[in-house]
């Protein structure tokens, strides 16, 4: 099973005490970081958040790491070797003074990427740059203008209180499993299948891009924060076992176009728009720590 927990990585947490100093809010550096490339084959991966800023990345390729350090989606990073998608890596890192974060959608950034950001220039030598171009893009668009679908809700998850409870090891070890089957103040994709919470309709935007095939520009005009549970016919993988606790792919399922009109009432226009690329100017792979 391929599952990113993006935005808080909502997981069981182990039982680790906090620091009681913290750095402030934005701040973000790794007071340890080993590093080591994983060669196990297995598909699963995953980054996983855990009490007094310690955080673990498993089994994950590097063009993903950059992706999220930057916060860009996969189609604005250019370049590179093909290592950076093939090869894996572990990471176990703690985070210095295990600053505050104000959660998804505050005003300042997430210092966990702040630091990713410091190890990726430090033990893969990487050193990239911006710039702008028009690219054909989908812009995300309201099927009846100020009428979103039914399975699209405004999220009431306060996530700047869920990631404070995790920073100090105060959130449960075994996260209750929500009714509605959407994890808060993550999102989750599976063969099939997304679920949403916590963020802005950006953020839709920048989930829908894996199945829509190009890059694509929120025009909704919808303001806030959202929630929602999409299903959609999506073809397994020969390779890719079925997942657990996940009912299997219906052939009668509508497609991903179809899917986000009928249960979320919104749609995929064509269009052109001006977007900022990340160039990859070098990188290097790194040793083992």
């Amino acid at each position: 099973m391929r599952t990113l927990v993006l935005g808080l990585c909502v997981v069981a947490v182990t039982a680790v005490i906090a620091q009681e100093t913290t750095k402030p809010a934005g701040e973000g550096v790794f007071e340890v970081a080993t590093l080591k490339q994983n060669k196990s084959g297995e598909r699963g991966n995953g980054i996983r958040r855990l009490p007094g800023g310690r955080v673990t990345v498993t089994n994950m390729p590097v063009r993903f790491l950059i992706t999220a350090a930057y916060g860009l989606g996969q189609w604005q990073l250019i370049g590179g070797p093909s290592w950076l998608a093939d090869d894996r890596f572990d990471i176990i890192a703690k985070l210095e003074g295990n600053p505050e974060w104000g959660g998804p959608g505050g005003s300042t950034p997430d210092p966990l990427w702040i630091a990713f950001r410091k190890l990726l220039a430090d033990k893969f030598k990487l050193k990239i740059h911006t710039e702008m171009r028009d690219l054909d893009a989908y812009a995300l668009v309201m099927v009846k203008p100020g009428t979103p679908g039914l399975a699209l809700k405004p999220s009431d998850s306060d996530c700047k209180a869920l990631a404070e409870q995790l920073r100090m090891g105060k959130a449960p070890a075994e996260p209750p499993k929500p009714a509605d089957g959407i994890m808060p103040c993550s999102t989750l994709g599976r063969i099939g299948q997304m679920t949403f919470d916590g963020f802005e309709m950006k953020n839709v935007a920048n989930m829908f891009v894996g199945q829509a095939g190009r890059p694509v520009v929120d025009r909704t005009g919808l303001v806030g924060k959202w929630k929602f549970l999409l299903t959609y016919y999506q073809e397994r993988p020969q390779n890719l076992p079925p997942e657990p606790n996940i009912p299997p792919i219906d052939p009668n399922a509508p497609s991903f176009f179809t899917a986000i009109q009928e249960q979320l009432g919104l749609k995929l226009e064509s269009t052109k728009a001006p977007f900022e690329v990340t160039i990859i100017d070098s990188v290097e792979h790194p040793k083992d720590d």
